[in-house]
């Protein structure tokens, strides 16, 4: 019987990689299309990954807890010759199959820890942006640091025992005994890529300005409201207004042309596990209020459990963050 690969697919915007959390079936289990075979983590959201075609698994290669990169195969299913002349696959042995998770070299017992403790989905620790690391590094050092995933950034605190302060391969070693004597606890793939995100913003030019605002016509116009928005849903849809009237603001400067976008895609931020995700409402500006409050409510509630689609995030043109929530007064948000 024919056999196709069940492929880790393109499952957002700028996400190169997944986690497999679990395998909904066995092998030899009997499953039909569209069913969720795979459930991956991303640094956004949980999803699943769908076989195209009814069929037998007849084989899973991928490992739950290991990433695997978008196009990576995860298993095999064997089809019926229908769906396979349909899908234009032939009945040609499959090639032998290549490790495509992150590859592991093997490692010493003193190493182990302090790889199963650090090592992150998004490679490389994050780093304060000012901090620019070992200026010269030799081809052991960039081993051993490939090897365990850092970046030159990450030697910014580590005092350089060689020529002209130079970080020696013994230096590397002494620093990565030091933090043994820390707690280290797993860091989840959101809160690396919250943190890298953090890093790479002080490297673009920021701006606070502060108006305050009178709200009580706001909490007037709430109350008589059967559907309740949000102090965070009325900006929203006021900074929505406010765009789609002058899109400029939101454009980019490419030569002497601004580049206007081409819809009021407004995101907004939710606090869930391990960080904070930012759905996105698409075209903002074309709705009332009362009907913004169901779709607001519902991303809400698929980011906290992190169920969000690749539909649901990525591609805004500004964001809306309310820390009001946390008793603050004034925030500037990243």
């Amino acid at each position: 019987m024919p056999q196709i690969p069940i492929i880790m697919p393109q499952l957002g915007e700028s996400i190169a990689e997944a986690t497999i959390v679990s395998v909904a079936f066995p092998v030899g289990a009997r499953v039909e299309i569209d069913t969720d075979v795979f459930e991956v983590e991303t640094n956004k959201a949980i999803m699943s990954v769908t076989v195209p075609c009814a069929g037998l698994i007849q084989e899973i290669t991928a490992i739950v807890g290991e990433s695997y990169p978008v196009g990576a195969t995860l298993g095999f299913l064997e089809i019926s010759d229908e769906d396979a002349k349909r899908l234009g696959v032939d009945d040609a042995p499959k090639p032998p199959l290549e490790k495509t998770a992150l590859q592991k070299k093997p490692v010493t017992q003193k190493e182990t820890s302090w790889k199963s403790s650090v090592e992150p989905t998004l490679r490389g620790l994050p780093v304060p942006a000012h901090a620019e690391g070992a200026s010269f590094l030799s081809p052991r050092m960039k081993a051993r640091m490939t090897e365990l995933g850092l970046h030159s950034a990450d030697l910014a605190g580590v005092a350089g025992s060689g020529a002209n302060g130079r970080v020696t391969i013994e230096d590397l070693e002494a620093f990565l005994e030091d933090l043994e004597r820390n707690k280290i606890t797993p860091a989840s793939s959101m809160r690396v890529a919250v943190a890298d995100a953090m890093r790479r913003s002080w490297t673009r030019p920021l701006a606070t300005v502060v108006l305050p605002i009178q709200c009580d016509v706001m909490l007037t116009h709430r109350k008589g409201q059967p559907l309740k928005a949000g102090p965070a849903l009325y900006a929203l849809r006021a900074l929505a207004i406010a765009l789609g009237e002058n899109s400029a603001i939101a454009g980019r400067l490419v030569g002497a042309r601004i580049i206007h976008p081409r819809s009021i895609d407004i995101g907004f931020a939710v606090e869930a596990a391990d960080g904070v995700l930012v759905p996105v409402i698409r075209n903002a500006d074309q709705y009332r209020l009362v009907e913004l409050v169901e779709r607001y409510n519902r991303l809400v509630e698929l980011a906290r459990a992190r169920r969000l689609s690749a539909r649901d995030t990525g591609g805004s043109i500004a964001t809306i963050t309310n820390y009001g929530v946390f008793g603050l007064t004034m925030a500037t948000p990243i």
